[in-house]
């Protein structure tokens, strides 16, 4: 997905928070409030009906029964059922226009009661400036057994990223590892060309079967488009999250070692940028390639996400990059407008088979709670009830029909209220699992453990029945039984070689100097793909980058771990 990632301006944000006059006050200037009492219990009701204004970020199209709405949905009204909470937004906004919304709350000391962070930076401005909650002891006693055992299956590496000298100062979601980059490439398409690759059968092709695919889909036009394009790829090409992937790079850099973006350490044990890295220029000099030969989209550089949308939907292009879940919100509106499509999952590896990837961070936004709110433990609450309650009802289509009808009609997860994900570190394989097996006759559906992955197995069942093919149905089964089946196979074959990088942070020349740097970066790459840079010019952009702040970050990033 393009994801929720939300860039901010650390020093921005401090000055706003000087003008603004705000340190360690609440809402109304009028410190702690009188907390409403609740039953007793990690799921405990409120006495009284509890306000809890949020912000909350939306999506354009997050596929809301008729007269539901970001404030009054399936998830707020059992958040009311439950806890006797009723939620209140104080602002609802998307991408940037979230960003500014909570900048001006934060500016103008009007912070909802809850609200996501999605930046560590914003959240370690809030930590120093004490505008949030400590949340330490109401995690402690009211995260729910089960909570607790999803935050420790990450062995303290996701807690620790909401940690301020041993303080919880928010809620992380979780960033489980669900590498690598897929290829999803036209199934059909293969099929009317008669083109042969991976004759294993592993679903890991060289970057020859690669060339191979996108030269035969532009030669032969399977689509017959008119206007065939080979391989399509946004001009950041790369990015440093699983979940932001879509449309780049990073399944081609993984043949050639390359983790870009990244902050990792050499064979010598040195910090370096993955960006800057000699195998960075190896797999630029791939791409140039494919762009002389006319394999890669003659206009690269120019088109957007939205354009490659284009592409894949008009029949002009079979193969889409990004993580395992886009057939459930990309591809699936290819089979909508193209319902012969198939898609069938792969990734790129190395010379020596292997598939090399990064682990990803571990915490993945926070919710935090404004100083001075009067129930601070409402996050955790929540907390417990969407991802213990929800997951592990057993009787949940009964009980909460709305509930299980938004699960299983694909409603956005940011419809709820808590707005990041947490689940554990082995949770995809373990829910796939269940899923397999239960198709498989193995286990039962009563005995799948979430209701999340029962209804995947009921809309996997539905499309295996024939009849006409529900997009939905389609896209369960895509994203499952190929992006998540071809993550199982290369674990159990030990296909992973792990990368782990070594930070994730921001450093002081980093807020000043990353912006220049990421635009050279782009400029110079796409130069290099489309032949107006030279390749050998790489090494004058990564004496420009060290000059122009790459060197000082990197000593600073020295230092920071040199303290650990």
């Amino acid at each position: 997905m393009k994801g929720y990632g939300i860039r901010w301006c650390a020093a921005g944000l401090a000055a706003c928070l000087l003008a603004a006059g705000l340190v360690g006050c609440g809402k109304d200037g009028t410190g702690n409030e009188d907390p409403v009492a609740a039953e007793d219990g990690v799921m405990g009701s409120y006495q009284q009906e509890l306000e809890c204004s949020m912000g909350r970020r939306t999506l354009a199209n997050p596929k809301f029964p008729e007269g539901d709405s970001y404030e009054d949905n399936a998830y707020t009204r059992y958040v009311a059922e439950k806890l006797n909470i009723r939620i209140r937004d104080e602002f609802e906004a998307n991408g940037e226009d979230y960003d500014r919304q909570v900048s001006l709350a934060i500016a103008s000391g009007e912070l909802p009661d809850a609200l996501f962070i999605g930046s560590k930076d914003i959240l370690d401005e809030l930590v120093e400036n004490d505008l949030i909650e400590d949340l330490t002891d109401v995690y402690a006693d009211y995260a729910s057994d089960y909570i607790k055992g999803i935050y420790d299956s990450y062995d303290g590496r996701c807690l620790d990223t909401a940690t301020y000298d041993g303080r919880l100062m928010a809620i992380p979601g979780t960033n489980l590892d669900s590498a690598p980059c897929v290829a999803y490439v036209r199934q059909d398409w293969l099929d009317k060309t008669g083109l042969s690759v991976d004759v294993d059968g592993d679903h890991c092709l060289t970057i020859d079967e690669l060339e191979l695919i996108g030269k035969t889909f532009l030669e032969q036009d399977p689509g017959e488009s008119g206007n065939p394009v080979g391989m399509a790829f946004v001009p950041y090409l790369t990015a440093d999250d699983y979940g932001g992937s879509g449309y780049t790079i990073n399944a081609v850099t993984s043949a050639f070692h390359a983790f870009p973006k990244l902050w990792i350490k050499d064979e010598s044990g040195k910090v370096i940028y993955g960006s800057a890295a000699p195998e960075m220029k190896e797999t630029l000099g791939q791409l140039a390639a494919w762009f002389e030969e006319g394999i890669l989209d003659p206009q690269f550089g120019t088109r957007t996400w939205d354009d490659i949308t284009a592409l894949l939907t008009n029949n002009q292009l079979g193969i889409a990059f990004g993580p395992w879940h886009i057939p459930d919100w990309l591809l699936n509106n290819v089979k909508g407008m193209n319902p012969e499509a198939e898609f069938s999952a792969f990734t790129i590896c190395d010379e020596e088979g292997k598939v090399n990837v990064a682990h990803s961070n571990a915490g993945s936004g926070y919710m935090v709670v404004r100083k001075g709110y009067s129930n601070p433990e409402v996050i955790v609450k929540m907390l417990n009830l969407f991802f213990d309650d929800i997951v592990n009802h057993t009787a949940l289509e009964t009980e909460a029909p709305e509930v299980a009808a938004y699960i299983s009609q694909g409603v956005d997860n940011s419809a709820r209220p808590f707005q990041v994900e947490v689940n554990a570190y082995t949770s995809l394989l373990d829910d796939y699992a269940d899923i397999k097996g239960c198709l498989n006759g193995e286990i039962t559906v009563e005995e799948v453990h979430t209701a999340e992955s029962k209804s995947i197995v009921e809309a996997i069942k539905r499309l295996q029945a024939g009849g006409e093919t529900e997009v939905n149905d389609w896209a369960k089964y895509t994203s499952r039984m190929g992006g998540i089946e071809l993550i199982e196979s290369l674990t159990k074959k030990e296909q992973f070689n792990w990368e782990t990088p070594v930070f994730r942070g921001t450093t002081e020349t980093m807020k000043k100097s990353s912006a220049s740097l990421g635009k050279m970066e782009e400029e110079v790459f796409v130069g290099i793909v489309t032949g107006s840079v030279p390749l050998d010019d790489f090494d004058s952009f990564v004496e420009d980058w060290k000059a122009q702040g790459g060197e000082a970050i990197t000593a600073e990033i020295e230092e920071v771990l040199g303290g650990e």
